[in-house]
C-alpha cells in the first residue's frame, strides 16, 4: 500500500495498492523532489475515466514500470474533480506544449512544479506513434542528469508564453453583432446529418443549444432553433442516452452519437436537463419534457446520497469492461425477449447478432437506428404514441439490467456540480409543476450549507466520507449562486436570496483579476500554484466567469440592488477581447451579454403564495419561454423591501393578486388577471397555449 490508501478521494484510493510510490498533492512530495534533485511525475485523472483505468492496469500496476518510475521521479496523483485548480494549470500546460489535452493527463515537472513535458494516455510500451513508459522514463532520467537545461527550457518556454498575463483591454460591452457572428460560426460547424457541432468525438455541450434557443427567442432566426432542436433530438436518439434509466453518458466517440464512453457525470445531467426543459418551454413538444424528467429522475434516484447531496459520477466500467452494465449480447436479448418484443426492439434500435459496439465484440448498445427518426425535428408536430410492444421490451430489459452489478459510484459531493443540479431541479420543478424536484433541490442546498460552508460563510469545494476540504473556487460560488437564484424563483423563499448575496460578495472581494479583467478560478487567499488559473472559455461545462456574470445580473434584478448588475456588466466588459476573439467558445458569456444589453422584463407579483389568484399569475410565467425574465413574489400587502426588485412599493390592487411588469426602472400599469399579464409579456394567454 502507498500513501494514497487513506485518502478521501475515491480516485486516489483506487491507486492506493499500486507499486508506484504515489504521493498525494502537497509540499511533502515537492520537498522530496527538491531534496533528491528529481523531476516530478504528475498524473491527473478521475475515478470514472475509462482510459485512466486502462493506464493504471497496463502501467501503474506493472512492478517493472513502477520500479522505473520510483527510481526516476517523485510520483504525484491528483483527482481532477477534487482539485480542478491544479488540473486547470496543467491542462493549460498540455495545450501549450502539445496542442491537445485530456485524461489521464501526464505531466513531468521540476521540483518547483513547473511543467516541461506533457502527454495524455501513455502505453507501457511504444506503439502506434505513442512512446511507452518503459522507454520514456529512462530517457527522461538520462536527460535530467545530462541535458537538463535543454529538456526543461523546451517545455517551460511554451508554458510561460501561454500563461503570460495580457494587459487590460478598454471597457465597454460588445454589441449584438457578436452574437450574430457566433450563430453564423456555429452554423458552419453544425452537422446537418447527425446533429451537434464538429466531428468525432462529440460532447453534449448543452450550453450551445441553449444559446441558440435564446437567440431564436429574441430574433426569430429559425436556423438557430433548427440547429438547437436537431442537436438535442439527435443526442437523445444515440447510445449516449441511457434509454432504460435516463441520464446521459459523458461523450460519444463517433459523429452519430452512437458509441459513448459510459461514465455518467452529475454536471452533464444538470446542464442537459436544463437544456431539455428550455426546449420544452420553447416548443411545447412533450418529448423534451420527457427527456428532462428522465434525466432528473436518474439524478434523484441514482445519485442522491443520504442527507441530500448528489454523488459526482458513475463509472464507465463494470467488472473491468467498458460499458459492461449497459451492453447486451444478442443471445441475452433472444433469451429475455419474446419474438414480438425482440422484433420491435430490432426495428427501433441498431442491435444485431454480431453486435454494434466495437470495443467489446458481440455486444450491443441501445442506440436508435438512423432511419427511425429525423434529427431535423423542429418540435411542432407531436411525438408518435409509443409502441406498446417496444415499451414492453424496454421494461423487460430495464428489469433484467436492474439485477446486474451497478457501476461504481464516486460519492464525493462537489459544491459546483451540486449547484448546477440544484438549478436544474428548481427550473424543472417550475416548468413541470414537479414538487419532487423542488424537494430534491432544497435537500441538496441544505446539505451544502451544512457540510460545505464554513463559519465565516466561505465555501469548501469537496465533501467525501464525512470530511469537507479544498478551498472554494470560482465555480463553487458561481454555480451555487445559479442554484440559489433558480431555487428562489421556484419557492419564493427570501432565504435563498439572503444566502446568495454573501456568495456574490465573495466573488467581488476574492476572485477579480484587477489588472487583466475577469475572475480567477482560485481566490486571492487560495493555495499558490505555479500560475493562477483563469477560465474564460466554455468547455464541456460553462465557464465560471460566464455563470458569475449572468447570475450577478439576475441577482441585481431580483434584489433591486444595482451594484450587482454593475459588477456583472463590468465582468463582461473586461472579457470583451476574449469574446470577440472566439465567440463560439464564449456562448455562456454571450448569454449573459444578451441579458445586459437587451431589454428584459422583471415581474413582481404581490400576492399570497397559497391563493388561487396568485397561482394563476405564476402559472403564466411557469409555462412560458422567458429565459431572461426574473420573477419576484411579494407576500401579503408588500413590505416595501428590496425584495420587490425594480418595483419596491408593489401592492395588491383591490385586494387581488397583482402583477407588475418592469423593464429597467420603468414599470407598466399593474394587472390582476393571467390573460392581461400574458399580453404585457407578449406571449399567448394561458387559454390558448397547447
Amino acid at each position: 500500500m502507498n500513501r494514497l490508501a487513506s485518502e478521501k478521494s475515491l480516485y486516489l484510493r483506487m491507486h492506493g495498492g499500486n507499486p508506484v510510490d504515489w504521493y498525494p498533492w502537497g509540499t511533502e512530495a515537492f520537498e522530496r523532489a527538491g531534496r533528491e534533485d528529481r523531476p516530478v511525475f504528475l498524473s491527473i485523472g478521475y475515478s470514472t475515466c475509462h482510459w485512466c483505468h486502462v493506464m493504471a492496469r497496463e502501467s501503474f500496476e506493472d512492478p517493472e514500470i513502477a520500479a522505473l518510475m520510483n527510481g526516476t521521479f517523485v510520483c504525484v496523483k491528483v483527482d481532477r474533480e477534487e482539485r480542478p485548480d491544479i488540473d486547470q494549470v496543467y491542462i493549460g500546460a498540455a495545450l501549450a506544449m502539445t496542442g491537445s489535452a485530456g485524461w489521464p493527463l501526464t505531466i513531468l515537472a521540476t521540483p518547483e512544479g513547473v511543467p516541461f513535458l506533457a502527454a495524455t494516455y501513455l502505453p507501457p510500451d511504444s506503439r502506434r506513434g505513442l512512446t511507452g513508459l518503459r522507454e520514456l522514463v529512462p530517457w527522461v532520467g538520462r536527460l535530467w542528469k545530462t541535458r537538463r537545461d535543454e529538456l526543461v527550457q523546451a517545455g517551460t518556454g511554451l508554458f510561460r508564453a501561454r500563461e503570460a498575463p495580457r494587459p487590460g483591454t478598454p471597457g465597454g460591452l460588445p454589441g449584438s453583432a457578436l452574437m450574430d457572428r457566433a450563430v453564423r460560426d456555429l452554423s458552419l460547424a453544425f452537422d446537418p446529418v447527425h446533429g451537434g457541432f464538429g466531428s468525432a468525438p462529440k460532447f453534449p455541450t448543452p450550453h450551445l443549444p441553449v444559446f441558440l434557443l435564446r437567440y431564436w427567442q429574441r430574433t426569430g432566426e429559425e436556423e438557430a432553433r433548427r440547429m438547437a432542436l436537431a442537436t438535442l433530438r439527435a443526442m437523445a436518439r444515440g447510445g449516449i442516452h441511457d434509454v432504460l434509466a435516463g441520464g446521459f453518458h459523458r461523450y460519444a466517440t463517433d459523429r452519430e452519437w452512437r458509441v459513448p464512453h459510459f461514465e455518467k457525470m452529475l454536471y452533464d445531467q444538470a446542464l442537459l436537463a436544463e437544456a431539455y426543459t428550455e426546449a420544452f418551454l420553447a416548443t411545447g413538444a412533450p418529448r423534451y419534457r420527457q427527456l428532462a424528467e428522465m434525466t432528473l429522475g436518474y439524478v434523484i434516484r441514482d445519485l442522491a446520497l443520504p442527507g441530500g447531496g448528489f454523488a459526482a459520477a458513475e463509472d464507465a466500467e463494470t467488472g473491468g469492461i467498458e460499458g459492461g452494465y449497459y451492453l447486451w449480447r444478442w443471445e441475452e436479448l433472444e433469451t429475455l425477449l419474446p419474438a414480438e418484443e425482440l422484433a420491435a426492439l430490432r426495428k427501433e434500435f441498431a442491435v444485431a447478432p454480431g453486435g454494434n459496439f466495437p470495443a467489446v465484440p458481440g455486444s450491443n448498445i441501445l442506440a436508435r437506428r438512423a432511419g427511425s427518426g429525423n434529427v431535423s425535428f423542429t418540435g411542432e408536430e407531436p411525438d408518435p404514441d409509443p409502441d406498446p410492444v417496444l415499451s414492453r421490451a424496454l421494461d423487460i430489459l430495464r428489469e433484467a439490467r436492474g439485477r446486474r452489478t451497478r457501476p461504481r459510484r464516486d460519492e464525493k459531493v462537489l459544491t459546483d456540480w451540486n449547484g448546477l443540479a440544484i438549478g436544474a431541479l428548481a427550473m424543472a420543478s417550475r416548468a413541470f409543476d414537479a414538487p419532487d424536484c423542488a424537494r430534491a433541490a432544497v435537500a441538496a442546498t441544505e446539505f451544502l450549507f451544512s457540510h460545505l460552508r464554513q463559519e465565516d460563510g466561505r465555501l469548501l469545494h469537496r465533501w467525501a466520507d464525512g470530511e469537507a476540504a479544498v478551498t472554494g473556487l470560482l465555480d463553487d460560488y458561481a454555480f451555487l449562486l445559479h442554484g440559489l437564484v433558480e431555487l428562489y424563483m421556484t419557492t419564493f423563499s427570501p432565504r435563498y436570496l439572503d444566502e446568495a448575496i454573501p456568495l456574490a460578495q465573495v466573488l467581488d472581494d476574492r476572485f477579480w483579476d484587477r489588472e487583466s479583467g475577469g475572475l480567477f478560478l482560485t481566490p486571492d487567499d487560495g493555495e499558490a500554484l505555479v500560475t493562477r488559473p483563469k477560465v474564460v472559455h466554455d468547455a464541456a461545462i460553462l465557464s465560471g466567469n460566464a455563470v458569475a456574470a449572468r447570475e450577478l445580473i439576475r441577482l441585481s434584478r431580483l434584489t433591486g440592488d444595482p451594484a450587482w448588475e454593475e459588477s456583472g456588466t463590468s465582468l463582461l466588459s473586461s472579457l470583451r477581447e476574449e469574446m470577440e476573439a472566439m465567440p463560439t467558445a464564449c456562448t455562456g458569456l454571450l448569454m449573459a451579454l444578451e441579458m445586459a444589453i437587451f431589454p428584459s422584463s422583471g415581474v413582481v407579483i404581490a400576492g399570497d403564495r397559497g391563493q388561487a389568484d396568485t397561482a394563476a399569475l405564476l402559472q403564466v410565467l411557469r409555462t412560458a419561454y422567458l429565459p431572461s425574465t426574473t420573477v419576484v413574489l411579494v407576500p401579503g400587502e408588500g413590505d416595501g423591501s428590496a425584495m420587490a426588485g425594480p418595483a419596491p412599493t408593489c401592492r395588491r390592487v383591490d385586494g387581488r393578486a397583482t402583477a407588475y411588469v418592469c423593464t429597467g426602472s420603468t414599470c407598466r400599469a399593474p394587472v390582476t388577471g393571467p390573460d392581461a399579464l400574458a399580453a404585457l409579456l407578449g406571449i399567448p394567454p394561458p387559454s390558448r397555449k397547447p
